[in-house]
């Protein structure tokens, strides 16, 4: 989704941040850092945007009054674009923002690290962006440096290990009235990923193309897992064709449809119905609109495709993988052993 091979980095500051709650301090910087080992400069860039380049899923800033301002990361991620000459100084104001709600025990402290890009792409778009990224891992790292035809062995106690980014957000300056378009990598649990997502940047999902094809196979498998069995009398080789076949339909067809879906996968008046109560649930239950029709994410259908799972445990014994039809397995009852089964039909052995 994202690539900085034409990118470059034009401003850059570093604030040191403590847990309020601890009673650690806040560090603030006087000045930018001027980076001029080239060097550096790209290993600076590979250990803050490649986490990115494989990150699919957009956010947006938003306030519960829908008033925008009242964002504190869109407020100052809105002047840094009209001005970059007051960039440093709310990286201040940033920084102090993150240190007022860094007040949970288990949150660690780190660096801040702040920069502006430009040139980074998403999308295809070629944007400036602005970078919040924050270190708190500290690993041991031996250094070796020769002198002559001898070598001496030293070491850093607490180095940062570059290909591993603790947090970070990267704002691109588009789509402003919307709340511009926010990606995100938090490597830490879901506790500290809420304060980082929630309560610092106050992040949205985006309601865009990639979310809203997450969104309705994550329903649909909720529906055909957890729900179906309440209304229909369904096996669970049912339900595995009707998971199989909503990944097909979603791999073949360019734009979901609701009720060619329906037609093409529920296969069942009934069943479509029920369905479209349960996304209507869903919708009032996480305050989210999925739409009847959209253009479908290839990206997102590859990330769901990986938890449809397509497989019957038998006891412990047995794992029967279904790909095709249901019409290729029998399932039956042997009063002797007093057992289930199944009967597996094919042409070929592979």
């Amino acid at each position: 989704m994202i690539s900085h091979l034409e990118a470059s980095l034009s401003h850059f500051s570093i604030h040191k941040i403590g847990n309020k709650l601890q009673e650690e301090q806040i560090i603030l910087s006087e000045q930018p850092f001027a980076i001029k080992d080239e060097m550096l400069s790209e290993l600076l860039m590979q250990y803050f945007l490649t986490p990115f380049e494989k990150v699919n899923e957009a956010y947006r800033f938003w306030h519960a009054t829908g008033n925008l301002e009242l964002n504190e990361m869109f407020h100052f991620a809105a002047i840094m674009f009209d001005d970059t000459e007051t960039f440093h100084n709310n990286t201040i104001q940033i920084a102090r923002q993150l240190y007022d709600i860094t007040n949970h025990p288990k949150i660690k402290s780190g660096e801040l690290y702040i920069c502006y890009f430009n040139k980074l792409q998403i999308e295809g778009e070629l944007l400036d962006a602005i970078g919040i990224f924050k270190s708190e891992s500290k690993e041991p790292f031996l250094t070796i440096t020769q002198q002559g035809k001898t070598f001496e062995l030293g070491y850093e106690q607490e180095a940062i290990n570059i290909k591993k980014l603790d947090k970070g957000c990267i704002i691109f300056n588009t789509e402003k009235s919307d709340g511009f378009k926010v990606v995100v990598v938090d490597q830490t649990n879901r506790s500290e990923a809420v304060y980082w997502i929630d309560d610092f940047l106050k992040l949205k999902v985006r309601n865009d193309n990639y979310n809203q094809t997450q969104n309705v196979l994550s329903v649909y498998k909720s529906f055909v897992t957890d729900h179906m069995e309440g209304e229909f009398e369904v096996s669970k080789t049912d339900k595995i064709e009707l998971l199989n076949r909503s990944i097909k339909y979603f791999k073949e067809n360019e734009n979901f449809e609701l009720e060619e879906f329906g037609k093409a996968v529920i296969r069942n008046p009934q069943g479509l119905e029920s369905f479209k109560q349960f996304k209507n649930s869903y919708e009032d239950e996480f305050d989210t609109e999925i739409a009847d029709s959209f253009e479908i994410s290839n990206a997102a259908v590859k990330k769901q495709a990986r938890v449809f799972k397509s497989i019957l445990k038998l006891d412990k014994n047995f794992h029967i993988y279904i790909h095709g039809s249901k019409e290729m397995i029998e399932r039956g009852f042997d009063e002797e052993k007093n057992l289930n089964y199944y009967k597996v039909y094919f042409r070929e052995e592979q």
